[in-house]
């Protein structure tokens, strides 16, 4: 499918973090501010920590397995190398923010809104973006596994020299989701792909899904079509 100029995403904001005051704690606090700190190589597993608010903060190569930051708030931050089996980040807010490296299993960000974020270079099992807002997001040379946006909202998505073994998009709206440089293995719910943006090559790859959608019988090409004429 040909694109037009403008449906590709736009990159998120590329800022400059000011100078940042090391983290001293062992655990975070639940409701805390924390404007302009630097969390690096700290172990969070198991920590429940709703409503935090992250400004201008950068979080490097931590630990977040078992993590809960729920309805926590990411404005202008970096989170870089993180790892963890299991992270959940449900209903919480990210803006002009970017996940960049790091391997993480399943990341439940469901409910979640995303405005002007960039994830670069991540290893991700397991993305739950289910019921999220997402506009002028950018995911590159990322790796996922599984993907749901089932039910959610996407606005300028794209999705470059990504790899998705999964992708359910059952109930999402889509707008402007650039799927044309992903390697995708399957989708499911292909009848909410409208505002979706993919190859020729993706194209042929989702015939099949199609026609069954629609409710085609395909015949094989080596056979004659029923009642065709014979010579």
């Amino acid at each position: 499918m040909a694109k037009r100029a403008g449906d590709r995403a736009k990159p998120a904001h590329h800022f400059a973090l000011p100078d940042l005051s090391d983290f001293d704690g062992d655990a975070l606090e639940i409701g805390r501010d924390y404007d302009s700190v630097l969390f690096t190589e700290l172990d969070f597993t198991g920590q429940d920590v709703p409503d935090a608010r992250f400004l201008e903060c950068r979080l490097d190569r931590c630990c977040v397995d078992g993590l809960s930051l729920r309805r926590v708030r990411f404005i202008g931050c970096q989170l870089t190398g993180l790892f963890g089996a299991s992270v959940d980040f449900a209903d919480s807010t990210w803006r002009d923010s970017e996940l960049v490296g790091g391997r993480l299993g399943a990341v439940t960000l469901a409910g979640t809104t995303w405005k002007d974020v960039r994830v670069h270079g991540t290893k991700l099992g397991f993305l739950d973006l289910a019921g999220a807002r997402l506009e002028d997001v950018v995911f590159e040379e990322c790796e996922i596994g599984s993907l749901d946006v089932g039910a959610a909202q996407l606005k300028s998505v794209s999705f470059t020299d990504c790899s998705i073994e999964e992708m359910t998009v059952a109930e999402a709206t889509l707008s402007r989701v650039d799927l044309s440089h992903a390697r995708l293995r399957t989708i499911v719910g292909v009848d909410n792909l409208r505002g979706a943006i993919v190859s020729h090559q993706q194209l042929l790859d989702l015939a099949p899904q199609l026609a069954a959608q629609l409710g085609l019988e395909v015949c094989p090409d080596q056979e004659e079509p029923p009642g065709s004429a014979r010579a």
